[in-house]
């Protein structure tokens, strides 16, 4: 596939995350504190589809592990708020078997090398350890807010959750810079910014 495609792909979806935490942000200094609409986790789903496609174009084992660790939370929280109810069910349906149906075509059909996603030559093994990482703390958010939603049986994106998105998100910014990837740059610069404002809002309504 063309490369100007592949990035097309890529920054199409990191303009996805950054109009969702764009609206949340502007929702949470409306009501000076933090809030998360639907439309949050709507084009977080979206942008997930999307950025594991790019993942798996550009054979970076490290952005596909954050989309699909992240990818059935964003459900869930759907779920919480009564949207993903509303969704027809062939378009569910799809959405969940996503992940399993590019994974049984690419391998299972010996059109793709699993060698190609830990021994990419364009990312040594230090910088592919080092953007795991990043993308484990920075899903690790999610899972955080998963379980704190769980307890609290509703959609809700507490203090922990911003300080691990900007920790990860610093991180993911390091390993972009050093991969020299475009897309996860101009999405993390930005979310960076966004966090650290939630973590003030955060504090001052605790």
């Amino acid at each position: 596939m063309a490369d100007w495609l592949v990035y097309s792909i890529g920054f199409f979806a990191q303009i996805l995350f950054s109009g969702r935490l764009i609206l949340q942000w502007i929702i949470s200094e409306k009501n000076k504190k933090v809030l998360t609409p639907s439309l949050f986790w709507v084009l977080s789903l979206i942008a997930s589809f999307l950025l594991f496609i790019y993942g798996y174009l550009r054979d970076d084992f490290a952005i596909m592990l954050g989309q699909g660790l992240t990818y059935f939370i964003y459900i869930r929280n759907l779920q919480f708020q009564g949207k993903w109810q509303k969704i027809p069910k062939l378009v569910q349906w799809f959405l969940w078997v996503f992940p399993a149906i590019i994974i049984a075509y690419t391998f299972n059909n010996n059109t793709y090398d699993l060698n190609n996603l830990f021994k990419n030559e364009a990312i040594p093994l230090w910088l592919l350890v080092w953007g795991s990482v990043a993308q484990i703390i920075f899903t690790l958010r999610f899972i955080y807010q998963w379980l704190y939603s769980e307890k609290s049986k509703e959609s809700i994106l507490p203090l922990g959750f911003w300080i691990l998105s900007l920790v990860g998100s610093l991180m993911i910014l390091i390993y972009a810079i050093l991969r020299k990837d475009p897309v996860l740059f101009v999405g993390h610069i930005m979310g960076s910014v966004i966090y650290f404002r939630n973590i003030m809002l955060s504090k001052k309504t605790s």
